[in-house]
Formats: structure tokens, C-alpha cells, sequence
């Protein structure tokens, strides 16, 4: 049998140190319809939280980012960045909900940025750019980051590698926040295990990898003060399930705006998510990190415990 290759993408201006402008856009410019139909109204493309039985899986969106929004601690604040911002439903409630005065979004997809445009919110930015090349004209209070981290590395790189795109990015953060400035963020990442070239997870994300704890730590190590960090796979699993749901039962329409071939990738998508939720192959980590300012008062470079 002859070796199956993965497709690649030429770098571009819109190309990142992870999945390429190009990769992006063939996951989430395949129609907004199209996910309309097994996304819940707010077009929420990242898990729930299921700690309370909601009413609906829009209810459990809802409750993610409000959580995310508290661990951001962007409530009221003047300037808000959502890295990786999906169709806008976080900026929309950072700016109807919790009285932030400007909210920027950063997305690759041409698709979402219509999106959001067309809502025509007010206060709010969005803009078809990376956080590479994003420049922050005012700093900001608050980062916000869901379901985007899976991104910004390519399956081919090393750890060393993978680590030093996240330490960029981080240091890319601190530098963009204002001093004592927070972060949240949500992410998948390897509890086990490791990248599957011919999995359906990689056929549908291309050019892109989940990180693992150990990589995001030392990306972040003397930048960003860890506040809280929880382990959350049952979030996961439980959206998933809804989401299967809602596409099995939207089939005819999901392959009248796709294809019988997009739906059938995105079927076996999303069954292999569940299957590495339910055995443990996956982590959802929540986290939030305050920007280290200054070093330690009195510490000398060769400071450690038990030196005076």
C-alpha cells in the first residue's frame, strides 16, 4: 500500500508557527451554515461546562465562559483580547454582560470575521490576524483564549520546538498586558498518547497539534503566575455527546449545505473525540495566570532555597 502523504500548506501572510491561515480556513470556512446546524445558537465550537445539569447546551456554553471570563478577571475592564475569538460569542458577552469597554478578537477565518461583522456589536474588533502578528497599540487587561491553543504548533515539531512557540507566545502576552494583567485559558491537551497522522482528529484539524501540561508550564515559567488550573474531561465528553446528537439528527440538511464526503469526516471526527475522552487519551485543562511583573525583591540570579 502506498504511503499516505499529509497535506501541506505553503506559508503565507496569514501563515502561523502552527496550522497555516490556508489549514484553518479549510476547517471553518466550509459554510457558517454548516455549523449552525449542531452548534448551539451562540455558535460556541468548544466545550461546555457541565458541573450543573443546564437546560439546553447553549445554558452550558454560557457557563463556560462566564467561568473563563471570572478566571480572565475582565469584568468591567477597559480592554479585553480574545485570541483564537470562533464566531464571537465570548465577545459578545464581554461587552452585553460584563461592561468591558472594548473587546478585540483574533481569528484566521474569513468566515468567523463575516460573522461577527455582520452582528454588528458594538465595541467590538475583530480582526483576520494571528496573535504573532497582532500588535497591542494600548495594552490590554484582560487575554482571553478558548479552544485556540490546539493550534499553535505543528504536528512535525519537536518538544524544544513546541515549547519555544509556546514561550513565544506567552512572552507575546505579558508584553501585550498591562502590569498585574490576567489570562484564561481553555484548551485540549494529551493526557497520554500522542499525534496519529491518519486519526480523524488530524484529518479534520491539519497542521495542528494539541499540547501536553508539561510544554504549557514551561512556556509560561517566570512569566505568568499559575492562580488555578483544573482537569475538566467530562466537559468534553458530555458536549461531544451532545454534538453527535445534533449532527446525527440534522443529517439531510448538514449534507444538503456540505457534502455526503463533509459529513461523513466530520461524523468520524467527532466519534473519535468521544473515544479518547472516554479513555483518557485527553485532557480539557482550564487555567488562569496573573503577569509577573518583577522578580522577587533582593533576589540575586543564583538565589534558591535555603540561600540567604
Amino acid at each position: 500500500m502506498a504511503e499516505r502523504r499529509r497535506k501541506t500548506y505553503p506559508r503565507t501572510a496569514l501563515s502561523t508557527l502552527g496550522a497555516s491561515g490556508q489549514a484553518i480556513r479549510e476547517h471553518y470556512d466550509v459554510g457558517n451554515e454548516f455549523f449552525q446546524l449542531w452548534l448551539d445558537e451562540t455558535m460556541t465550537y468548544s466545550a461546555a461546562m457541565w458541573k450543573e445539569t443546564p437546560a439546553s447546551l447553549a445554558e452550558a456554553q454560557k457557563r463556560k465562559r462566564a467561568h473563563l471570563i471570572r478566571l480572565a478577571r475582565a469584568a468591567g475592564r477597559e480592554r479585553v483580547l480574545d485570541v483564537g475569538c470562533g464566531w464571537g460569542s465570548c465577545l459578545e458577552d464581554l461587552i452585553s454582560h460584563y461592561g468591558v469597554g472594548h473587546a478585540v478578537g483574533l481569528t484566521l477565518s474569513s468566515a468567523q470575521v463575516e460573522w461577527i461583522e455582520s452582528r454588528k456589536l458594538p465595541r467590538v474588533e475583530v480582526r483576520l490576524e494571528s496573535w504573532e502578528d497582532h500588535e497591542a497599540t494600548v495594552p490590554y487587561d484582560s487575554i482571553i483564549s478558548i479552544g485556540a491553543f490546539e493550534h499553535f504548533v505543528r504536528p512535525e515539531l519537536t518538544c524544544d520546538e513546541r515549547v519555544s512557540v509556546y514561550r513565544e507566545f506567552f512572552s507575546k502576552c505579558h508584553s501585550m498586558l498591562r502590569p498585574g494583567g490576567w489570562m484564561a485559558i481553555q484548551t485540549q491537551a494529551y493526557m497520554r498518547g500522542g499525534y496519529c497522522a491518519d486519526s480523524p482528529l488530524s484529518a479534520v484539524f491539519p497542521e495542528s497539534d494539541m499540547p501536553r501540561l508539561s510544554e504549557i508550564a514551561a512556556g509560561f515559567d517566570s512569566l505568568f503566575e499559575l492562580e488555578s488550573l483544573t482537569n475538566d474531561p467530562q466537559d468534553y465528553y458530555k458536549t461531544l455527546e451532545a454534538w453527535v446528537a445534533r449532527f446525527h439528527e440534522n443529517r439531510d440538511r448538514i449534507i444538503a449545505v456540505s457534502s455526503q464526503r463533509l459529513y461523513e469526516r466530520f461524523s468520524r471526527f467527532l466519534e473519535g473525540g468521544l473515544k479518547g475522552y472516554a479513555s483518557r487519551v485527553f485532557m480539557l485543562l482550564r487555567f488562569s495566570l496573573r503577569r509577573v511583573d518583577s522578580r522577587c525583591p533582593g533576589r540575586s540570579s543564583g538565589a534558591g532555597i535555603g540561600t540567604v
